[in-house]
């Protein structure tokens, strides 16, 4: 059976100019991205803008509320590549984990609640943050605001799927990161953000509420 996992290529020389986009002239700002994500990374993107990976090739995609992902990266190993956009944390894993994350969910009995918590998989599509380093780029238009960010931006020229959490069954490596776990600490964190938003008071009532003198 012939693979579909695209291999990296040559690596993206960072003094290399943008390429000219249109008979304006004007750099395309996602050129070098695009080439930095599809040459050294062998990452696979979609036309268009804004620049966007393709999800359930070489990676999936755990999206939870930022606070909770932030609790989740003690499970991590320091390679593992996280990314951020606006309050939410994008986790990568290994490909196929969206598809087990329901039966996953259902064994650590967590699926019978409704948690803040997304998975993208084949098919799926994920902003690709702006390279590592780089606040913006081109006429400045990556550095509006909710351009997605890497926290911890994968390492070219290594295998970065090693250091995704996987499934024991899927992946056959010791010291991968256990998904298993990853998921419950995950969960466990998304369940503790509903609880305190569910309870805490509208901004209404807070106007509302009267000053208690002691």
């Amino acid at each position: 059976m012939t693979s579909t996992v695209p291999l990296p290529r040559r690596p993206v020389d960072p003094e290399t100019p943008a390429r000219p986009d249109g008979p304006d002239g004007r750099p395309d700002p996602d050129v070098r991205a695009r080439h930095w994500y599809e040459n050294d990374l062998g990452w696979p993107t979609v036309p268009g803008r804004p620049l966007r990976l393709v999800t359930g090739v070489r990676f999936d995609v755990l999206d939870v509320p930022a606070e909770a992902g932030a609790a989740a990266l003690r499970h991590l190993v320091p390679d593992s590549p996280v990314a951020r956009r606006g309050d939410r944390m994008r986790l990568l894993v290994a490909a196929g984990s969206a598809e087990e994350l329901p039966e996953v969910l259902d064994w650590l009995e967590w699926g019978a609640l409704a948690l803040d918590l997304r998975a993208l998989g084949t098919g799926g599509l994920m902003q690709a943050p702006l390279l590592p380093g780089r606040a913006c780029a081109g006429d400045g238009a990556d550095a509006a605001e909710g351009a997605a960010v890497w926290l911890r931006p994968p390492s070219p020229g290594c295998e970065v799927e090693a250091s995704l959490p996987a499934l024991p069954a899927m992946e056959g490596l010791g010291g991968t990161p256990d998904l298993v776990r990853l998921v419950d600490t995950v969960a466990a964190q998304c369940h503790r953000v509903r609880l305190r938003r569910a309870s805490a008071p509208s901004p209404a009532c807070r106007r509302n509420q009267p000053l208690a003198f002691s």
